[in-house]
């Protein structure tokens, strides 16, 4: 597939949609007002005529029949806003056609005929117009087709009745996708359909026929599709309305199969190790060989058979369906091996086995589509068997009242329709109120009121699952053969009750590649939700899902996740590292390089967690890291699988991670290290690594020396209490720098006069919002600089007393009778980059890896080192010492 025809279309496409439905808004009298608001122009109608006329006064006329869809389309535009609005309706019918362009290519409209393109696939005049007599879809009038055709000047308006009723006659089967007849979306399709310049004539020729053979494209097609809207809310604090967009990330298929294989086909080859599956599964990674005190507790686990219909598989924020297709493929194998028939197995997967959650409404409307494709492949008449989907987009319950649905519902049968029924309304609201299913329809309708928001990570009890699936087949059966109050009341409810049902469930595997959010960017409501309760993965939302998808998982369930891959050894996920390796079991991990994902450069990894401990279990680990391009990343894996020795194939026990303090996921670390941390205490019993201060304003408060009066640097201050009687203003500070070992980079000064009290002042007045006075009680003691953010090695410098240093130039500070040149000497060394290199693989040299690094004080054994640091710090035997720069040596002050 080529995804740059893609890349290059459906950015194009959306802005087109957009503004072809607002054009068409506006002939119907509704346009934008000046606060995003809708302003909707009046109707009159006069007798079979509906006659508009807006601000701009131009009148359009429009058949009477279509005053319901157009105060339809007026109140949904009014509900959600204009903007809202607008778009919900482009990208429905961006995903309408693109459906219905699957379909006819892959013939499987049923009446052959294509619908957007020729006979041949060329575009122009479509095949289902040049053939209408021929066509009978549902609901249309065979004698006006063919009036309009014999007309010769009818086929704009004749083409527009096909295409509604080729959508309406797919609603049966994708009622998701294709709405019902009266849906207000239908106003908003365009004219001039036909024309060259059509909408439909753009996807017909920007994407060639040959970029449709694989369901992928789909998938494609959305992230190209919202990746403008993407680049536009990225890096801000996001409306919830804008997650989606700023969270999608499409999942590279190989990748998808890494994760699908090594959870729902791993648990299947644990039961059934010479099962033919293995051989379909291209990205699986056989397990290592295990102590047999693991074999035997793994063996414990292990279930002594399996019936494939009772495996659940769950992907909490599914976007456009890739991993449940990859899901649908790999149930498949396991259902044929089982011998059931083929015909059988697409409708027992999807509704047994699949299940995928989602806030945006447009990704569950494709990935639905996308596993109704694949179950199309096996079963041509999988449209007509009415399947029900359990891929869902999750929905708000703010606009439902639980005493009028539970009056309408009248489940009880207690109601009484009629002109009677307020008299007995207090006393059946009594019942109510004690009855269960109502007080479940009560917290659901609570539950749920920021489902848009919060989406799958709201949590439902599991003890709900039962009686949820009791009232959902029975709100099934009222949509069906209810009255019309109770029909009404039970398509309202349904939706809430299916996904509440969804979320109570427990899981055999749980498969996602879930948003990537931090804190900075989270809106008030979900990080008020995060700190209530997720409050130990609240960092980002990637974080949250982890912790979430373990509460999904049955006790042995399997998990299968892609994220950023920061969680393996950045401090703010300590907590998240711990639980992993302590209370369940990490299978496998394979480490991207940085550009692994197209578009987006984010450094990912994939893994696989058994949600059950298992001591002693050695884990299989992939580094891609020193393979660049994404295009390097699968057919590494598939060396990696097929070649352990290959060189970036690892195998570790999580178990040993935890003897490292921070328990990073130190995969390639040898066992003689892990002994080396074993045996020796930290850094951080010897010394004290320190943050230090954040002016707010660096451009007012720290200068070069040379931009001050000399005579105003105070160059030997001995602690805090004397910057309140000196009448300097300047106080030498280090604030990290270019690369310099040993000393340097000691050329700024800070405005610190009175204990930085300008800062302090300005703080407090709300005109320095950044100001942090940390490390100040270190302030003036001799110690290590480093820069904490670098583009290679840590590179540390003493500076001596009399300094103040800020959060970049981050110092490090001994303790009693330890030296500061051997605290140097130590992390200059090559062990120390070595050590440094797996605790933080990002060169983020915070102060938490640094005083976790082993080490051992050897004052006593070699008195000689603090020597040799101070010869390394002479010019004339230091090769870095003719770069230093005219103040270094002044502050250096021997």
């Amino acid at each position: 597939m080529n995804t740059k025809n893609i890349k290059r279309y459906a950015p194009q496409a959306r802005t087109r949609f957009i503004e072809t439905m607002t054009r068409q808004a506006a002939r119907f009298g509704i346009a934008p007002g000046q606060r995003g608001e809708a302003e909707i122009a009046p109707v009159e109608t006069r007798g079979d005529v509906m006659v508009i006329t807006p601000k701009d006064g131009q009148t359009h006329t429009f058949p009477a029949r279509l005053s319901g869809a157009r105060e339809a389309l007026a109140q949904w535009v009014k509900r959600e806003g204009f903007t809202q609005a607008i778009e919900q309706a482009a990208y429905s019918w961006f995903n309408r056609l693109c459906a219905i362009r699957y379909m006819e290519i892959h013939g499987y409209l049923e009446h052959g005929r294509r619908v957007l393109s020729g006979a041949n696939g060329e575009a122009g005049q479509a095949q289902i117009l040049d053939e209408c007599l021929e066509i009978d879809l549902p609901g249309l009038d065979s004698a006006r087709v063919r009036e309009l055709k014999l007309d010769g000047n009818q086929d704009e308006t004749l083409y527009r009745e096909l295409l509604l009723a080729q959508c309406h006659a797919l609603h049966d089967a994708m009622p998701f996708l294709f709405e019902p007849l009266d849906d207000a979306s239908e106003l908003l399709l365009p004219n001039n359909l036909t024309k060259t310049d059509s909408l439909i004539r753009e996807l017909v020729t920007e994407i060639p026929e040959e970029d449709w053979q694989d369901v992928e494209v789909i998938g494609w097609l959305y992230q190209f599709y919202i990746s403008e809207k993407k680049d536009q809310v990225i890096g801000k604090v996001v409306k919830s309305e804008d997650i989606p967009a700023a969270t999608q990330l499409f999942t590279p298929n190989w990748i998808v199969q890494y994760l699908v294989q090594n959870s729902v086909g791993r648990q299947w080859l644990q039961t059934y190790p010479d099962s033919p599956l293995k051989a379909e599964m291209p990205y699986y990674i056989e397990p290592a060989k295990q102590e047999p005190q693991v074999q035997a507790q793994l063996d414990a686990i292990t279930p002594e058979s399996i019936d494939p219909e009772t495996i659940k598989v769950l992907d909490p924020a599914c976007g456009s369906g890739h991993i449940l297709v990859e899901a649908y493929n790999v149930l498949k194998a396991i259902y044929e091996e089982r011998g059931f028939r083929t015909r059988d197995i697409p409708k027992l997967i999807l509704e047994n086995n699949l299940f995928g959650l989602d806030i945006d409404d447009r990704a569950a409307q494709l990935a639905g589509f996308a596993l109704l494709m694949k179950a199309r492949e096996d079963d041509r008449r999988i449209f007509s068997r009415g399947v029900r989907l359990n891929v869902l987009a999750m929905q708000s319950s703010q606009h439902l009242d639980a005493r009028t649905l539970w009056r309408d519902l009248n489940l009880t049968g207690d109601w009484h329709q009629g002109q009677s029924q307020n008299l007995f309304e207090s006393a059946q609201q009594d019942i109510s109120t004690n009855d269960s299913t109502y007080q479940t329809i009560v917290d659901l309708i609570d539950r749920f009121q920021d489902a848009k928001t919060f989406g799958s990570l709201i949590e439902v009890p599991a003890s709900f699952e039962e009686p949820l699936k009791t009232l959902l087949d029975e709100l099934t059966e009222l949509s069906n053969s209810g009255d019309t109050m109770q029909k009404t009341a039970a398509q309202q409810l349904a939706p809430i009750v299916q996904q509440a049902w969804v979320l109570a469930q427990r899981y055999d595997a749980v498969v996602a590649n879930p948003p990537y959010m931090g804190s900075k960017g989270m809106n008030s409501y979900l990080k008020e939700f995060a700190k209530n309760h997720y409050p130990k993965s609240k960092a980002d939302l990637f974080s949250i899902y982890v912790e979430r998808c373990l509460r999904y998982g049955t006790h042995k369930a399997k998990l299968g996740l892609v994220t950023p891959y920061v969680w393996m050894f950045l401090a703010t996920y300590t907590n998240l590292r711990e639980r992993i390796v302590s209370e369940h079991t990490l299978v496998s991990l394979i480490q991207l390089e940085y550009n692994a994902f197209e578009p987006a450069c984010i450094p990912v990894c994939s893994f696989q967690i058994d949600k059950h401990h298992v001591e002693g279990y050695v884990g299989s680990f992939i580094s891609l890291s020193e393979f660049k391009g994404h295009q390097n990343q699968a057919p590494r894996t598939i060396e990696a699988i097929k070649n352990r020795s290959c060189g970036w194939f690892h195998t570790s026990k999580p178990d040993d991670f935890k003897k490292i303090p921070g328990s990073p996921i130190a995969y390639s670390i040898p066992d003689s290290l892990i002994q080396v941390f074993e045996n020796n205490h930290t850094v951080s019993k010897y010394a004290s690594p320190k943050h230090g201060i954040t002016t707010g304003n660096n451009e007012a408060y720290i200068k070069s020396w040379h931009e001050v009066n000399f005579d105003n640097i105070c160059f030997d201050a001995k602690n805090l209490d004397e910057t309140l009687v000196r009448n300097e203003k300047w106080y030498p500070v280090v604030k990290g720098g270019a690369y310099r070992k040993w000393y340097g980079n000691h050329d700024l000064v800070l405005n610190y006069k009175y204990q930085g009290y300008d800062m302090k002042t300005k703080n407090a007045a709300g005109d320095n919002p950044g100001f942090r006075h940390d490390g100040k009680n270190y302030f003036f003691r001799k110690g290590g600089s480093w820069s904490y953010i670098t583009s290679g090695p840590l590179s540390m410098r003493l500076f001596d007393e009399g300094f103040t240093f800020d959060h970049k130039g981050s110092g490090i500070f001994p303790k009693n009778d330890v030296c500061a040149e051997e605290i140097i000497a130590f992390f200059n060394s090559s062990v120390c980059k070595y050590i440094l290199k797996i605790l933080c693989p990002t060169l983020d040299y915070s102060g938490g890896p640094i005083g976790q690094v082993p080490y051992k004080n050897i004052k006593s054994e070699s008195p000689s080192v603090s020597l040799v640091v101070r010869l390394a710090l002479s010019p004339k035997s230091n090769p870095e010492g003719a770069a230093w720069s005219p103040c270094a040596t002044l502050f250096r002050r021997t």
